[in-house]
């Protein structure tokens, strides 16, 4: 199965694409060839639209092609927009599309983004019939941009390719562009920009655009290399240099005006001196569409100090296209440590996504570093693999992966017994969802039938084999030596995950546990448990250990993965139902959880347990109100016999919480209910001492994540083009602008913090009410 998977590579590279693959050296050219700089064509940038095949529109709309250059999420110049065109899936316009820029203005990272729309009269408002149109339907259910009175323009498709290719020649001929037609939210003028540079492999049933960019010279245009480029002086303006410094101290998120843009590329050398890792800020205020002021800032790089490397994580955005920028960011990398690598390697992995060439800088680093730490180049693979299912990115990562596969031979039989493992684990998913689907009438019988069933096949010796003396995909250092399969279950979910319990030699003969889930999405909830990594890293750099448990959690593949089993551990829900004989009133059992801390720990251990709770509740406190983790609920919140608490299931961030019949299910900021207070204080009711300790942790855990604040929009930054279901847009990253307060002081932070723990500890009543419910369906439904 692995072999095949490598071996399909060459034929995906095969098809039609807009970029190269990993591309042979250039071929020398002979001296009557010569080659014209691009700054020397002083013509209006063009190209010839032809038309557009298999556009899938209504017959009785008109079709327009919408064209517009971008450096980063920047428009250059207004959009380019073609004549009207009626027929069925072919139209004809063989027009020229001329830009308000000249072709030497154009920046070596310019990307062509054409937007594919098709103009109808508006719709009245009318009750759906069983004869209403198909694929009027389908235009109205995407949101209609009114670009005049009696028209709405609803969107097709959209393709986006470079201007200049791999080698810095800008691009002459004919080409054809196949386009994707699922448009993401808030698209500029339907524009997508931030969009994908290759065109869909799926080309049988995808528009497809013809165009024509024209040959403005009859020698190549390329772009200058590096060498040619000239720098300029600048004279000091000291009376402006306060003014820049509170610009550079704003949030990755603060909008630039043109007055400030002017003023820090005026200063930028200021800006170098004084505030080196305000680069990303200078880049934003470079007109990249003037070929002297780009030139400057490449010069600039050349002397810029190196940046620290959480702080050039930033320009490794898609705001940051230039090549020469990107590579001095991967510059800044290489001083990362392995162990800091790891902590950023799911971000490194998304943002390839923004490379329009396969070999770029940044792909050559994380491959070097991989080959040189197998722990690294572990959670490559799986990265890259979990995501290869994407068209958009399928011919990059493969590519990627069989370039580490083939610098790592030894790796590869240990990756090898790991995909087999996997795929033997989700033909035993498959094999108890049909068993529960056959039985569904009967739960005991289902139950009875279905776990056999699951038994029997974890004894096949196919199954035990390539399931045991396994290296976890979760911690490659973790030997999973051979199944307990007696203690093997599936869970009662709608997915039915399974749970695998592994004997291991290395623990001393202690059982591990991991949960192996098919149908389900965690890519948002290892983004979480990575960002709860780095809380407790920044916690512990500041000599505060908040007894953080961010266990191990792993997507492997399209809606499928992996997550660790806490040992020792149980949920509130667990904790209260055991000790009440009501559903209903376990919830509001407030020695509950203490009585079984004192099950658990005995004399000095139970104090110590104590102080375990919490250090750990206030740092889920803080960690859950920065992210705006919600759907807490008393199955989602554990804690293990030595004291820890820690939050499970990330189905929600960022403020997305869930409501029903429109009113927000939750009330509080966090979690903080009066039985997690009766711990804190031992069971005893005055004692204030313990409460202020507590409060006092979690008022310094908050200010030390605020001044990181700028390391976490970086991050969630760079996932924006993961495809997770509530971090779509920079709308959702305003959260944690607004959670963590940035753009206020330390104290104005503070206060309103302060506000917030207060409404937590007034509101918590109503957490008791929701747990409560959550107590008696579940007591339903057992």
């Amino acid at each position: 199965m692995f072999e095949k998977e490598i071996s399909a590579i060459g034929a995906v590279v095969n098809r039609k694409s807009s970029n190269p693959p990993l591309p042979l050296p250039p071929k020398r050219r002979g001296p009557s060839q010569v080659n014209t700089c691009v700054w020397e064509v002083s013509t209006q940038f063009k190209i010839v639209l032809i038309k557009g095949s298999k556009v899938n529109a209504e017959e009785t709309a008109k079709v327009q092609v919408r064209a517009g250059l971008f450096h980063g999420t920047e428009l250059l110049c207004k959009p380019a927009v073609s004549s009207e065109s009626s027929g069925r899936s072919e139209h004809v316009w063989n027009r020229t599309l001329e830009f308000d820029i000249t072709v030497s203005d154009l920046p070596r990272m310019a990307r062509l983004c054409f937007a594919i729309y098709a103009v109808m009269d508006k719709v009245k408002k009318q009750k759906s019939t069983k004869n209403a149109c198909a694929h009027t339907h389908r235009y109205l259910s995407r949101s209609p941009l009114p670009l005049s009175v009696s028209l709405q323009h609803y969107p097709v498709a959209w393709v986006n390719t470079m201007v200049f290719d791999y080698k810095g020649q800008l691009k002459t001929g004919d080409i054809i562009l196949h386009s994707w037609s699922s448009f993401p939210d808030e698209l500029e003028e339907m524009l997508n920009p931030i969009g994908t540079i290759q065109t869909n492999p799926y080309t049988e049933n995808t528009t497809a655009l013809h165009i024509h960019f024209p040959d403005y010279n009859p020698h190549p245009i390329l772009f200058p290399p590096f060498d040619k480029v000239r720098t300029h002086t600048l004279t000091d303006r000291r009376v402006q240099r306060l003014l820049l410094k509170e610009i550079m101290e704003r949030d990755p998120l603060s909008q630039l005006c043109e007055n400030e843009k002017d003023l820090i590329w005026t200063l930028r050398y200021d800006c170098m001196e004084n505030f080196p890792q305000s680069l990303p800020k200078l880049l934003l205020s470079v007109k990249w569409s003037k070929h002297e002021d780009m030139a400057q800032l490449q010069a600039l790089l050349q002397i810029w100090p190196k940046l620290s490397p959480r702080d050039a994580l930033e320009l490794l955005d898609f705001n940051y296209p230039d090549q020469y920028v990107r590579e001095y960011a991967v510059g800044c990398l290489r001083d990362m440590s392995d162990e800091e690598l790891s902590q950023y390697l799911l971000q490194l992995v998304q943002v390839l996504r923004y490379e329009p060439y396969y070999d770029c800088a940044l792909t050559r680093f994380l491959l070097n570093r991989a080959q040189c730490n197998r722990n690294i180049g572990h959670f490559l693979f799986w990265h890259l693999r979990s995501e290869m299912h994407m068209p958009a990115v399928t011919v990059q990562f493969s590519l990627i992966l069989e370039a580490y596969c083939r610098g790592s031979i030894p790796h590869i039989e240990v990756l090898k017994k790991q995909v087999e493992a996997l795929s033997k684990l989700k033909s035993v998913n498959e094999l108890i969802k049909l068993g529960t689907i056959k039985n569904a009438r009967s739960k005991t019988k289902e139950a009875m039938l279905t776990k056999e069933a699951m038994m029997t096949c974890l004894r096949q010796s196919g199954y035990t084999e390539t399931l045991s003396d396994l290296h976890s995909p979760l911690n490659p250092s973790v030997l999973l030596s051979g199944i307990n399969v007696e203690k093997c279950r599936y869970m009662d979910s709608k997915m039915k995950p399974l749970w695998i319990v592994y004997n291991n030699k290395l623990l001393g003969g202690d059982t591990l546990g991991i949960i192996f889930k098919n149908g389900d999405d965690l890519r948002q909830d290892m983004l979480t448990l990575q960002i709860l990594r780095l809380m407790d890293l920044l916690w512990k750099e500041a000599n505060l250990d908040l007894r953080i448990v961010p266990y191990g959690c792993l997507a492997t593949g399209d809606r499928s993965g992996l997550i660790e089993v806490v040992s020792s551990a149980d949920t509130i829900a667990n904790i209260q139902l055991t000790s009440s004989n009501v559903a209903a009133a376990a919830a509001f059992n407030k020695d509950a959880l203490l009585n079984w801390l004192k099950e658990k720990n005995s004399g000095d251990a139970l104090e110590k347990a104590i102080e375990e709770f919490t250090l750990s509740c206030a740092g889920y406190c803080v960690a859950t109100y920065v992210l705006g983790i919600g759907d807490r609920h008393s199955d989602n919140i554990m804690v293990r016999s030595t004291g820890q608490l820690f939050h499970i299931d990330f189905g929600h961030i960022l403020g997305n919480f869930k409501s029903k019949f429109g009113i927000k299910r939750e009330r509080v900021p966090f979690i903080l209910t009066h039985d997690f207070i009766h711990v804190i204080q031992q069971g005893k009711t005055g004692n204030t001492e313990k409460f202020g300790s507590f409060r006092n942790y979690c008022e310094q855990a908050y200010l030390i994540l605020r001044r990181n604040g700028n390391l976490f929009i970086t991050l969630f930054a760079l996932m924006l083009t993961a495809g997770l279901p509530e971090l779509t847009s920079v709308k959702d990253i305003q959260y944690l602008k607004d959670s963590l307060a940035l753009g206020k002081t330390d104290d104005e932070a503070l206060k309103q913090f302060r506000q917030k723990f207060d409404e937590a500890l007034r509101e918590s009543w109503t957490t008791k009410v929701n747990w409560m419910a959550h107590n008696v369906v579940k007591d339903n439904r057992s």
